[in-house]
């Protein structure tokens, strides 16, 4: 059951990057553009946070477990991208402010992953195969807006289509990792799902706030940054309610 496990949680991480194929057929991506997709991309991580990741904790467990991660989320993003702008970390080539966003967006992402692979494993090991199974197949999908999330705002600064397919796999990697422990581990990590769930919902909707929203209007208008935001938030949402 193990190797079973681990397999399923493969699967949903490698499904992540379906979500930058869109952009095989995307040669190039205008200022405006960049600016309205990543106003998209906040929206999705947004209702995302919202109605799939703090909705999930309440049912989990207690809401101030989920306040607690929540806080804790926000102020890890916050700490780290203060850390960044003293310390100069390019990603691909970028350099700057952009380098430090792409950062805190994989961060953010990889953060969010690890409860989605502890959930895979107490699934898993609730002793029902289907049980175990369908929340893989829900969490593999789910993936897929997650990868485009990923992606809008790098293949805009010009990462390629590749290296946005690769991103989204490590953005994802945790799920393999920490689906195996939670497994064996059942009982005694399933109390702290709810923080862990707070905690990514947290981290994205401060990185959201912070780094995404300011940054499309300074490319957009604030009208289509408000429309692109909601597209993106309504999208996420539907998708959300339709997979439950």
């Amino acid at each position: 059951m193990v190797l079973t496990v681990l397999g399923y949680a493969l699967l949903t991480d490698l499904a992540t990057a379906l979500g930058a194929l869109p952009f095989a057929f995307v040669r190039s991506v205008s200022e405006r553009w960049q600016g309205i997709m990543t106003a998209i991309a906040g929206g999705m991580m947004v209702a995302a946070s919202v109605f799939s990741l703090a909705e999930e904790g309440l049912r989990q467990g207690s809401v101030w477990l989920v306040s607690a991660g929540l806080l804790a989320g926000a102020a890890f993003i916050a700490a780290t991208a203060k850390w960044l702008e003293g310390n100069e970390l390019p990603f691909e080539h970028l350099t700057g402010k952009a380098a430090r966003q792409s950062w805190l967006l994989l961060l953010a992402l990889f953060a969010h992953s690890f409860p989605e692979g502890v959930a895979i494993g107490v699934g898993f090991a609730t002793g029902e195969f289907r049980t175990g199974l369908l929340l893989a197949i829900a969490i593999a999908v789910h993936n897929i807006p997650e990868g485009l999330a990923l992606s809008l705002p790098l293949r805009a600064r010009g990462v390629s289509v590749l290296k946005c397919a690769w991103y989204a796999i490590l953005s994802s990697l945790p799920q393999p990792l920490a689906a195996v422990p939670a497994y064996l581990l059942a009982t005694l990590i399933h109390p702290f799902l709810p923080f862990g769930l707070g905690f990514a919902g947290g981290a994205m909707i401060f990185l959201v706030v912070q780094e995404l929203v300011p940054d499309s209007l300074t490319h957009t208008t604030r009208s289509e940054t408000a429309w692109g935001f909601m597209a993106g938030l309504l999208f996420m949402m539907v998708f959300v309610s339709v997979m439950h």
